[in-house]
């Protein structure tokens, strides 16, 4: 295929490349590529990437990853020269150099797939390209000879999409009993023939099944707590009684999940089980998500139209592209390229989801063919609902089930439900929170643009009817004009709150600033100080703020009950879309209702008793010492006390299961605690347990390395530690840092010597692109390595040889927090700081060996290791202590095997049974 010989640039941290034209490949300056590239649009891969590794932000060009994302909406690609060659059919680069000539070739072979008869989404290319053209897209112009213009009009995207189908609700599932020899049978066909049988498995599975027997007592479900060991089949061990239970009993099974990864590897374990449509075409399977994962069909209509300007609207364009191919409209996590909005630095992908919970539902000329309405309705007709915890809790709590409600939930990741509990139940009133309610209520403001409505508008032919119903719609909008609006941090750092919410939030900020003792404020991160001995100017001021609250609160629930009335009597006007919107704002009142109540519940504690039940502390939230908002902020001491009451009691079959769900300390697995923190004790019920040992041969096939001579505090050291250890490793290395400035510092001094030999380093909170795809780029190149947080020490899948090394900086002590200050002392105190570090050790363990022939070290840069942590580990792992020079030996040597002896000076944590001999 031709390359198209237009100039071609590529910058990493080992120097900078381009092409011109016919001309060969030749390195240059930062300063010419920023020239050259100034002077006529040239090729590049990732603009943005490219732009920060050139240090010049406003760099633009003819970037591939957005042709392809035109050319081959929601389909993947890895946006790496060797991701976009794998993509395409070409040949990877053997190096930087080589680059240039892939972007050329690259270029031509998608401008040629343009004009291929075999290009399957052709369809709406034409009149997309003629609006990318009017906003001045730099590849209109390259693209407008290779797209024919259709013979036929293309329909408009709103047109294209298929709508959605009203069916009957279920009938409530049968009571059936699942036998050890059907679940085992179930479990062989989803394994397949000729698979390994684990008697691990096997043995999970049939206790999995005792979930979903018939319940004996109102409001005492079944509830397992089922550890598995990394390895032992627990997707496929809890599949097969899952979707033998679905079968006979015509029910539903929801599993909930705490990271899209697994989500995603949900999916694709559930088509062992499940076809992807039934004979009626209807959906087994169905992924559901919270409304601001989906795109928003009225919010992309309205930025189709000038919603968006400049190179949004160009982001706006290549959404709708992919929206007519999407297999389900998800945003985040989906078939849309986690890299696409990372392109656009203004406003993005967000702004196309329902992020302020105001749809408008059967209101919406879209409704019918809505993405979050379609999933909603698969959900209630399928066998297995593959949901997130946040999500099932949400449900739970406000009554919003599509259907009947889930009675099977499997939480995988099990692990992470008391800290989604704590973040559903907990409450905050703060200054964008009430800003959020303002908009919510009032609508547009000032002349903001977008398709924001308040309630005036959304209920209009509502209040035009009922004269009541108006009369409250104008005293909530009246009265939510005491709530902050625009510019309200600015005018309390002048000493000038409008209104009385904003008045309180500057009493707030000055006692914060005043009593903090964390040290945090020269640092420039957030600071915080708890709620007592207040004095009386704070105290009237949340007075006032809880009447002002209060002012809101009434005329809503009044609207709430002019809309049930207009249910109950409904005018001629209302039909079946009318009848739905209505239901939808009622959802939406109560939520906002329900908010407004736990505001004012947190103002009414301010100078009254502490309750033993509940955590109160002020905080004053910033980055890099800007200010981005101030609250007061409220949580469960146990947040499993409202998860056990709100999704347990009404539940058939619970169960909790992960590969850290207790804490392994010296006298072993801490059932104890695991069944304290599943919120079981508070419902007066006993869990059954389970526990699976995971095959993995830890003992020859991984190594602890505590490297004791990095001093503490010193940056230089700990940066060229991870320079070595990833030299020695030749990549394939997983750092793992507990403060984002650390992982920046690291990052800035090594990247550049590390790319020279060949080796290229990723970063999260520095790289311009998304966890997700950093992810996905570390998988795809073994020299790769990536440094990041704590979203990559759980829930990252990477088997194989991309993955060879974790690396710590440190222990992962918890942030002495108010909130973790009160589980602490609530909780036994060191011993309860002593699990959360070995969970999180375990769980960055569990990065490193994902399968049989996984290998590698996990080593620690830290002197000050206790060995009472150390059964973080599994049992048998060898741990030794050495120097850096001394892992770097062995680091060098090869991932360990059980075909190498190494000598070592073992600090190795025994099993608890040997330690009792």
């Amino acid at each position: 295929m031709p390359a198209i010989p237009l100039p071609a640039l590529h910058a990493s941290h080992a120097g900078t490349w381009l092409k011109d034209g016919n001309a060969p490949t030749r390195g240059c300056s930062k300063g010419e590529a920023i020239n050259a590239a100034a002077d006529t649009p040239v090729l590049m891969l990732n603009a943005p990437l490219v732009a920060t590794r050139l240090g010049y932000p406003d760099l633009s060009g003819l970037d591939l990853l957005e042709l392809y994302a035109f050319v081959h909406p929601a389909k993947f690609c890895v946006p790496t020269p060797k991701g976009l060659a794998h993509a395409l059919g070409l040949e990877e680069p053997v190096g930087d150099d080589a680059v240039p000539e892939l972007l050329q070739t690259a270029a031509g072979k998608l401008l040629e797939t343009c004009e291929s008869t075999d290009w399957v989404e052709r369809e709406g290319a034409w009149s997309v390209l003629q609006s990318l053209a009017r906003l001045r897209w730099p590849w209109a112009g390259v693209l407008a000879p290779h797209v024919a213009k259709p013979e036929k009009a293309e329909k408009w995207l709103f047109s294209r999409l298929p709508e959605w189908e009203e069916a009957p609700e279920r009938p409530q599932p049968a009571q059936v009993v699942l036998r050890d020899e059907e679940v085992a049978a179930q479990l062989d066909a989803l394994t397949g023939e000729g698979a390994e049988k684990r008697e691990g498995q096997r043995a999970y599975a049939r206790d999995v099944a005792k979930v979903f027997a018939p319940r004996d007592k109102r409001a005492q479900p079944h509830v397992l707590l089922a550890q598995a060991g990394t390895g032992i089949g627990k997707t496929l061990g809890y599949l097969a009684p899952a979707s033998l239970w679905a079968e006979k009993s015509h029910g539903t099974v929801w599993v909930s999940t705490y990271t899209k990864n697994l989500q995603r590897q949900l999916r694709r374990e559930s088509r062992r089980a499940w076809p992807s449509r039934r004979a009626d075409g209807s959906q087994p399977v169905v992924v559901r998500k919270g409304r601001e994962n989906y795109l928003c069909l009225l919010n992309l209509e309205d930025a189709l139209q000038g919603g968006f300007a400049g190179r949004p609207a160009v982001l706006v364009q290549l959404v709708a592209r992919w929206a007519a191919y999407s297999a389900d409209g998800d945003m985040i996590g989906g078939d849309l390229p986690g890299w696409l909005g990372t392109l656009f630095r203004k406003r993005g992908i967000a702004a196309l989801t329902d992020q302020r919970g105001e749809c408008i539902y059967a209101g919406c000329p879209h409704y019918r063919k809505c993405f979050i309405e379609r999933a909603t309705r698969a959900s209630a007709q399928a066998d297995l609902v593959i949901a997130n915890h946040a999500l099932v809790m949400v449900n739970a709590a406000r009554g919003r089930h599509q259907g009947q409600p889930p009675t099977r939930v499997i939480f995988d990741e099990g692990h992470h439900v008391f800290d989604a509990a704590d973040s559903t139940f907990g409450a905050a009133l703060s200054g964008q929170e009430a800003i959020e309610l303002r908009r919510w209520i009032i609508g547009p403001e000032k002349g903001n643009r977008g398709r924001r409505r308040g309630l005036a508008a959304r209920l209009a032919d509502v209040a035009s009817y009922d004269e009541a119903g108006g009369e409250a719609v104008e005293a909530a909008v009246e009265a939510a004009h005491q709530l902050p609006s625009d510019g309200w941090i600015g005018r309390l750092a002048e000493g000038q709150p409008f209104g009385p919410v904003e008045a309180l939030l500057g009493q707030v900020r000055a006692v914060t600033y005043a009593r903090d003792e964390s040290g945090a404020q020269d640092a420039g991160y957030g600071i915080e100080t708890e709620v007592a001995s207040l004095e009386g100017p704070l105290i009237e001021a949340a007075q006032e703020a809880g009447a002002a609250l209060a002012a809101i609160r009434g005329p809503l629930m009044k609207l709430g009950q002019r809309l049930e009335a207009v249910l109950e009597d409904a005018p001629d006007w209302l039909d079946g879309q009318g009848r739905a919107r209505i239901e939808g704002a009622r959802h939406s009142l109560r939520w906002r209702i329900d908010l407004l109540s736990a505001w004012e519940a947190v103002l009414a504690r301010l100078g009254g008793p502490a309750d033993p039940d509940f955590v109160d502390w002020f905080a004053v939230d910033r980055n890099d010492t800007r200010e981005f908002d101030i609250g007061i902020h409220r949580h469960w001491l146990d947040p499993m006390k409202p998860f056990a009451h709100i999704v347990l009691e009404p539940a058939h079959g619970v169960m909790l299961t992960s590969a850290t769900l207790t804490d392994r300390g010296d006298a072993g697995e801490d059932w104890e605690s695991a069944i304290e923190a599943s919120g079981a004790p508070h419902i007066e019920l006993q869990p059954k347990t389970s526990s699976a040992q995971s095959p993995f041969d830890y003992a020859s096939r991984a190594e602890v390395l505590i490297v004791t001579d990095i001093k503490r505090g010193d940056l230089a050291g700990l940066a060229g530690a991870y320079a070595r250890l990833i030299e020695a490793a030749g990549g394939g290395v997983l750092g793992l840092f507990t403060a984002i400035k650390r992982l920046r510092a690291v990052y800035g001094r090594i990247a550049d010597r590390l790319a020279r030999a060949g080796l290229p380093l990723y970063a999260q909170h520095v790289d311009p692109i998304d966890t997700g795809t950093l992810t996905d780029i570390f998988r795809d190149d073994r020299k790769a390595s990536l440094l990041g947080t704590d979203a990559l020490r759980d829930g990252v899948d990477v088997p194989g040889e991309s993955l060879r090394c974790v690396v710590m900086e440190a222990v992962p002590w918890p942030r002495p927090t108010i909130l973790h200050r009160a589980r602490r002392a609530a909780h036994g105190g060191g011993k309860y700081d002593d699990r959360i570090i070995r969970a999180r050790l375990a769980q960055a363990f569990g990065r490193l060996i994902r399968s049989r022939e996984d290998a590698g070290y996990f080593v620690v840069l830290s002197a000050a290791f206790p060995s009472r942590l150390l059964s973080a580990f599994p049992p048998g792992t060898p741990i030794t202590r050495l120097t850096l020079d001394e892992a770097l030996e062995r680091v060098a040597a090869g991932p360990p095997s059980g075909d190498r002896a190494v000598e070592r000076e073992v600090d190795e944590y025994m099993p608890w049974e040997s330690q009792q001999e």
